[in-house]
């Protein structure tokens, strides 16, 4: 019966029927169409852009495990904890990853990275087709940096931006006009009367209010898309405090320059270290503009504690940074950081012995000697130097405290050179020895005239040491005289055996014998 009632549904739905049927039939038809479509329409993942630039290949796995969270994954679910492989190894590395709500079971977004360690002209013709006018929006620029090397962050941070305004202002004119506006609503981020907060608290404009103004400094050299500086490894503060005696000025120093170059460009800073918590997955994903559904994480600002800081966009402000500490010009750091940004890139030198322009190279990790007047790279590497290369400058009497290299002389030169060291070095030797021959001869004379002739009994035989040694020295001078090897020589030719007394020798030994020694014990009675 269950069978018979299935075909005969089947076949009623399938028989031919009228013109309104058909119609109600491709009705439905759309119906489930438009269900579908809106479900997978929902189930679809925002999709988020990162340009990580700067770092070594370790260095931006640890930026993406600090990103990801994995910690907290292992401790849920380790089934779940399935990463994907990072690839950048070479030229433009990739690699992605999925935000996770608060009670990570929610996806709230995929985040495609794009890994760049070299800022090589060449890599430009990579990173151009990463921004369209549908990606701009989504994209975020973070820029990583190492406290191993605080003396080179200037001129790294130019070199990336130098780089980043030639991939800028070769795209499209449609690119353009998203980046402005992209511009105009993150520079309102943060700020009263902005649309949306740098947190995700959701605070928007009532009519009639108006943005704070923007102060001195501040949104002068926008990129077109929002920055974040990364310093890695701030653990090697304790390092620089104690193996090259930083202090705490020097400190402030550069995070002073730091805070003033980013605040041109409306970017944020933060510290991080693989042994300590910080905010950095807050920022990022606040900055790219993913918030939590469960729960809201408050960014807050640190420029107290040196390793822990924390400088949102559109907080900070010239008044705030002379405020960690007296001296510092902020506005001719502010004006030199324009005249870098004006240079061209890549920036060249000249190495060769005409300085013509086929003996080019590119400026890598050199001082601040050819930089334009003004540089606030050169003003930044004169005040923060590498002090380890301080003795290695005074060996090579060369200004250039950040290359390790030193020019070896020619071989037969150094030999030549080592020849006359050795040659003064003998000649210091012999006076040396003939003066302590001298004094050890003199010494030996004071010594006999202050004690006299030294005597010994032996074998009932008063002995004059002084005599015996001297027998012994002439002794052995004239058994060393050619002439007594000569004769020697001769008498063993002429009489190779000679005939031994031995009955005089006998005598002489019974003699010996039978001696008495005398009453008083210092001398012998035949």
């Amino acid at each position: 019966m269950m069978a018979n009632s299935n075909r005969f549904s089947s076949y009623t739905s399938t028989s031919v029927g009228t013109g309104s049927e058909g119609k109600k039939d491709d009705q439905k038809k759309d119906m489930w169409s438009s269900m579908l479509d809106s479900v997978a329409s929902g189930k679809r993942l925002p999709e988020k852009n990162m340009l990580v630039l700067g770092g070594s290949t370790n260095s931006q796995r640890d930026f993406l495990e600090a990103l990801s969270n994995n910690d907290q994954r292992r401790n849920i679910d380790r089934s779940k904890d399935k990463m994907p492989p990072i690839a950048n190894s070479f030229a433009l590395g990739y690699t992605y990853y999925d935000v996770l709500d608060a009670d990570q079971e929610d996806i709230l977004a995929r985040i495609s990275l794009y890994l760049l360690s070299s800022p090589a002209p060449s890599f430009t013709s990579l990173v151009k087709p990463l921004l369209t006018p549908q990606s701009i929006p989504n994209t975020l620029i973070v820029i990583l940096l190492d406290w191993s090397q605080p003396w080179l962050w200037m001129r790294q941070l130019r070199e990336w931006l130098l780089l980043l305004r030639t991939v800028l202002v070769s795209l499209s004119p449609e690119c353009e006009e998203t980046m402005k506006e992209s511009m105009i609503a993150w520079r309102d981020r943060g700020r009263t009367g902005g649309s949306v907060n740098l947190d995700g608290t959701g605070a928007v404009a009532a009519e009639g209010d108006v943005a704070l103004p923007l102060g001195p400094g501040e949104w002068d050299g926008a990129l077109g898309l929002p920055l974040c500086v990364v310093c890695q490894n701030s653990e090697k503060i304790d390092y620089l405090e104690k193996s090259q005696s930083w202090k705490e000025e020097q400190f402030d120093l550069v995070l002073q320059y730091l805070r003033t170059v980013l605040l041109k460009h409306g970017a944020s800073l933060i510290y991080t270290g693989p042994s300590m918590t910080s905010p950095l997955q807050t920022l990022v994903h606040a900055s790219l503009g993913i918030h939590s559904l469960l729960k809201r994480s408050p960014l807050k600002h640190n420029v107290i504690d040196r390793d822990k800081i924390v400088v949102p966009p559109n907080w900070d402000s010239w008044g705030k940074i002379r405020v960690l500490r007296d001296g510092f010009d902020v506005e001719s750091v502010s004006e030199g950081w324009s005249i870098d940004l004006e240079q061209p890139f890549p920036m060249v030198k000249a190495n060769g012995a005409n300085g013509t322009e086929a003996d080019h190279e590119v400026i890598d990790d050199t001082n601040g000697t050819d930089e334009p007047e003004g540089s606030a790279v050169a003003m930044y590497e004169e005040q923060v130097q590498d002090s380890s290369l301080d003795a290695l400058q005074l060996a090579q009497g060369n200004k250039d405290t950040s290359k390790l290299e030193v020019a070896s002389i020619n071989t037969q030169a150094f030999l030549v050179n080592q020849l006359e060291r050795l040659e003064q070095q003998k000649k210091v030797e012999d006076k040396t020895g003939k003066e302590s021959t001298f004094a050890q001869g003199a010494t030996d004379d004071m010594i006999s005239d202050h004690i006299g002739p030294v005597q010994f009994n032996m074998g009932g035989i008063q002995v004059d040491a002084d005599d015996m040694v001297q027998r012994l020295k002439e002794r052995q001078a004239y058994g060393q005289s050619p002439e007594l090897h000569a004769m020697d020589d001769e008498s063993q030719l002429e009489d190779p055996a000679p005939q031994v007394d031995t009955d005089t020798l006998a005598k002489f030994f019974g003699n010996l014998m039978n001696r008495k020694p005398a009453a008083g014990g210092n001398g012998t009675k035949t």
